[in-house]
């Protein structure tokens, strides 16, 4: 496998820190504090919660509680897909019928215009185009999993999808070997860090309290315990996704699943035209190990998967450095995919955390004994998802203060979604390598075979993992 050139940036957090700088810092807490919510986690879901109560509710004390500062995590990392796909569906539907799922579906459609709205409501300019989402298969059993896949997004409402052969999906991007694609328009490119930068200023514009610098050690009934002081407060939301690890008797609640980009040099109009692309969808594909890629508004492409899937013991990078051996694998996925690039150079690598409840599915919580909450979960599906998952924490807080009754919102199968905790070390660290070898294997013995069937292998890994 090849080793990254000695010129890339790897880690600074992430590609699109290095193009836009990290923020200005925000004043830690100074001591003990009060408010009626407080927040922890300065991410996309912690400061769309503040957000949307905010303006629902404008005399609310908020406060937003950040370890280091807003945006350092998943939500300053991604590869910056705004698109409908929620984690767990499958299974709400079988939990709480086809209709419930078709339900949380439609307002995960919904979700991708709500942001772009509220993004041009808050003159939040984050290179957001609205292309779709592009999802290319390219061995026959990719093809048989994409016909499924595609069938199974119909029969949840989305009417609006098309299914492509092989020289249609080559009219979108010319992928090596694409088969066939699936399309759908409910989907965006955005550049994730302008996102998150301009909500935690719409946030602080509404009066809303930041402290960065500030992590929390512990959550409890009514009070954020950090080093420099407690909030209390009669709601206690919790937001920190793949970090959440790190708090006290949350260590096996999410497991934080690593994810690795790489963001190429700008591509030159003659490579452009080689690759096609002139929608901006985001690209995907039907591999167990997929990966997931743009077109940047400065012209390169940024692609990620998933690399080092797992560090011992719940532990998290260093300011998104990730192995050379990954930045590697990465680059070979770009070539496969577009082979006219082979000479393009990678300029920058990073790496990031999401977090993964034991049965894949996202979830939004508020515990009304306790005044406890949280949302996450997405397993890599958050830009969107997050916002649909504050607007449902903003519904559940006024519920239960009384300042408003039930909603659409609350009533998605969701709400109140409990699971149990993953296994302890080793058998967390062991498991998850297997797991993701086993997809590797069940890829490269599908490139090698006409056979349609998915791998057993995949299969295999599917139960281990407890997807299905």
């Amino acid at each position: 496998m090849s080793s990254a050139p000695l010129s890339v940036v790897n880690g600074g957090v992430s590609f699109w820190y290095a193009r836009e700088g990290l923020p200005a810092p925000r004043e830690p807490l100074s001591g003990d504090a009060s408010a009626d919510v407080v927040i922890v986690g300065g991410g996309y879901t912690g400061l769309w919660t503040a957000y949307h109560l905010k303006k629902a509710a404008p005399s609310l004390r908020i406060t937003v509680l950040e370890q280091k500062f807003c945006g350092y995590g998943a939500s300053g990392r991604n590869g910056g897909w705004l698109y409908n796909g929620i984690a767990g569906r499958d299974r709400y539907a079988k939990l709480h019928g086809h209709d419930a799922a078709v339900r949380l579906q439609r307002a995960m459609n919904d979700t991708v215009d709500e942001v772009i709205r509220a993004a041009a409501e808050e003159d939040i300019d984050a290179d957001i185009h609205k292309g779709g989402v592009l999802e290319v298969a390219r061995t026959p059993a990719q093809s048989a999993r994409l016909k499924a896949f595609h069938e199974r997004e119909l029969s949840y409402g989305e009417k609006d999808r098309e299914l492509y052969g092989a020289r249609e999906a080559a009219e979108r991007i010319r992928v090596a070997g694409a088969v066939g694609a699936s399309w759908t328009p409910h989907g965006a490119r955005i550049h994730p860090v302008k996102l998150v930068t301009g909500l935690a200023r719409a946030v602080a514009a509404l009066g809303v309290t930041v402290h960065e610098s500030t992590p929390v050690t512990e959550i409890r009934p009514q009070r954020a315990v950090t080093p420099y002081g407690t909030v209390r407060a009669p709601y206690v939301l919790r937001c920190t996704e793949g970090f959440t690890a790190a708090l006290r008797s949350e260590r096996r609640t999410w497991l934080p699943m690593n994810s690795s980009m790489i963001a190429t040099e700008p591509l030159t109009e003659e490579q452009w035209a080689s690759v096609g692309w002139e929608g901006r969808e985001a690209l995907g594909d039907m591999a167990h190990a997929y990966m997931y890629a743009q077109r940047t508004a400065d012209g390169r492409i940024a692609l990620g998967g998933r690399g080092v899937p797992y560090r011992f013991g719940s532990r998290t990078d260093n300011d998104g450095r990730t192995s050379t051996a990954t930045i590697g694998a990465l680059r070979e996925v770009l070539v496969r995919f577009f082979p006219a690039l082979a000479g393009v150079r990678v300029e920058h690598a990073w790496a990031g955390v999401l977090g993964v409840p034991r049965d894949w599915c996202a979830t939004v919580t508020l515990d009304r004994s306790t005044g406890l909450g949280w949302a996450g979960g997405y397993v890599g599906s958050g830009v969107a998802t997050a916002n649909l998952a504050a607007r449902t924490l903003r519904d559940l807080v006024r519920l239960d203060s009384g300042q408003a009754g039930r909603t659409d919102l609350t009533e998605l199968p969701w709400v109140g979604h409990r699971v149990r905790k993953w296994e302890p070390e080793p058998l967390r660290w062991l498991g998850v390598h297997a797991l993701y070898a086993t997809y590797r294997a069940a890829d490269r013995r599908e490139a090698a075979s006409p056979d349609a069937r998915s791998s057993r292998l995949a299969r295999a890994a599917d139960r281990m993992a407890g997807r299905h």
